[in-house]
């Protein structure tokens, strides 16, 4: 291939890089996936706007070195395709692991996120945390956690008398009847 040529080719990584907003990506070994299972998967994901590309090494190195990103370039070692989008990098990580459960052929080489290269262990551990809807959901009830328990510390005094005026009501019900 021409110099010009990759020229080219890395003009155009350089602009995926910043048209499609990659900063958090996972990179990924997919040897031996067929050509049906491929489209399969990158359908499933689009749907969650996820998506895959296959990259050459030497030239999304220096595409990432161009964007600031040059700390990911170990990961870069062999074949490898990168996956990216999604709410956060830990939606990625969760549907490729899925995935990674029903065709072996995937493998997880390693993550980049926040201005670091993760090896493949941390990167798999990526799909156990939680992603940003549920840490809303648990800060929202960890902020009503206290709320609840205000609200049945002044409801439990009152609702104790009501319990013991209604059973004087009927006792005196039944002394009269």
């Amino acid at each position: 291939m021409s110099k010009y040529v990759k020229g080219l080719l890395q003009a155009q990584l350089e602009r995926r890089i910043s048209d499609d907003k990659i900063s958090d990506f996972l990179v990924l070994n997919v040897t031996g996936l067929s050509g049906v299972d491929n489209n399969i998967i990158r359908g499933q994901l689009k749907q969650k706007g996820i998506k895959m590309a296959v990259v050459r090494n030497a030239l999304f190195r220096k595409a990432l070195a161009d964007k600031g990103m040059e700390s990911a370039g170990p990961l870069f070692v062999g074949p490898c395709t990168i996956a990216y989008g999604g709410d956060s990098i830990i939606d990625v990580a969760k549907e490729i692991a899925e995935m990674g459960k029903k065709l072996t052929v995937i493998k997880i080489k390693g993550a980049y996120l926040e201005g670091s290269a993760l090896d493949a262990k941390s990167a798999e551990l990526l799909a156990t945390m939680p992603n940003r809807a549920e840490l809303q959901g648990q800060v929202v009830m960890l902020v009503l956690s206290p709320a609840r328990k205000i609200a049945s510390c002044i409801t439990s005094p009152a609702s104790a008398i009501a319990g013991c005026i209604k059973s004087l009501i009927e006792k005196k019900e039944k002394e009269a009847a």
